[in-house]
């Protein structure tokens, strides 16, 4: 993985775009809708960066950049059409500790800007590595048509209620089922009717147990998609084996991780509505088996 995606907090981030032109301006497309403290400076600037100044979201200096212009910000955009000036101010900045994007230069790069898909509090990035922005444009326009707007709305009512749910159920496994139960009833759409599934998830805090059963003969990418989602609601995977990489992947990423217990704790864990996934060879699962009939035994092509 050479580029690790992160979440930045724009509050108070410094940052500067040397150049303004058509491509400053699709950079500013974005950055204008956070919280970050933006600079543009250019000798050339088109009307569309122009409208940025007008409305006070950006301070614009008509200009030529110098060396001296990257001191004390935090992020720099280089997108103007000399690419020797264009260098040396990237190595400059890369030397200074700065963080710096080179359009259309992947090489000079310390950051890249991905494809993003924006829902409010929801935010979807998409990249490639720059190996084929074709492709993951491609890919955001599906994921533009299947995230209904709103989601905006619908993460704005949940992130105010944060803090009354952290105080009406202190227990954490109380709170993810909470979440689990709302999300079941409401979907992933924001009505007039939200408010009233919220208070219902208060009213359906009881859940089964979950044990789910995988051999270490079964391909992972073979397993049916109905699998996914069980996997991802894993509370602890259990395994005394070397785990592939590929499982880990499907798991959650918060999920503990344990030898498999004896069968009376399995059993214990199953009556606390706790989720265990037992990873092991085929003869030790089809002990389990035996022992567990409730259990799901994912293999390829069934659940």
């Amino acid at each position: 993985m050479q580029y690790f995606p992160l979440f930045v907090d724009t509050q108070s981030l410094r940052v500067l775009i040397i150049g303004a032109g058509e491509v400053a301006s699709r950079k500013l497309d974005l950055l204008s809708r956070t919280l970050a403290e933006i600079e543009v400076i250019a000798p050339d600037i088109c009307d569309e960066v122009r409208s940025y100044a007008r409305q006070g979201r950006i301070r614009l200096h008509q200009r030529a950049a110098n060396i001296d212009d990257i001191a004390n910000v935090d992020l720099v955009y280089l997108a103007t059409g000399d690419d020797i000036f264009n260098r040396d101010m990237a190595r400059h900045a890369t030397a200074q500790g700065i963080w710096v994007n080179v359009v259309d230069s992947p090489d000079l790069c310390r950051f890249i800007t991905p494809s993003i898909v924006d829902r409010g509090r929801l935010q979807v990035a998409i990249s490639t590595a720059g190996a084929a922005p074709v492709f993951a444009r491609e890919l955001r326009s599906r994921l533009e048509n299947w995230l209904p707007n709103s989601l905006s709305e619908l993460f704005d009512f949940i992130a105010e209620r944060r803090v009354e749910v952290q105080q009406r159920l202190p227990d954490f496994r109380l709170r993810k089922l909470f979440w689990e139960q709302f999300f079941i009833s409401n979907g992933d759409k924001f009505d007039a009717d939200t408010p009233r599934r919220y208070e219902n998830a208060f009213r359906q805090l009881s859940s089964e147990g979950e044990i789910l059963l995988i051999d270490d003969q079964t391909k992972v990418e073979l397993l049916p998609i109905a699998a996914m989602p069980l996997l991802q609601r894993i509370d602890t995977l259990c395994s005394d084996i070397a785990l592939p990489s590929d499982l880990v992947e499907l798991v959650r990423r918060d999920a503990s991780r344990a030898s498999i217990p004896s069968l009376s704790v399995i059993n214990a864990q199953y009556a606390k509505g706790e989720r265990v996934l037992l990873y092991a060879q085929v003869a030790t699962i089809s002990r389990l088996v035996a022992h567990f009939p409730m259990a799901k035994w994912l293999r390829g092509g069934s659940l």
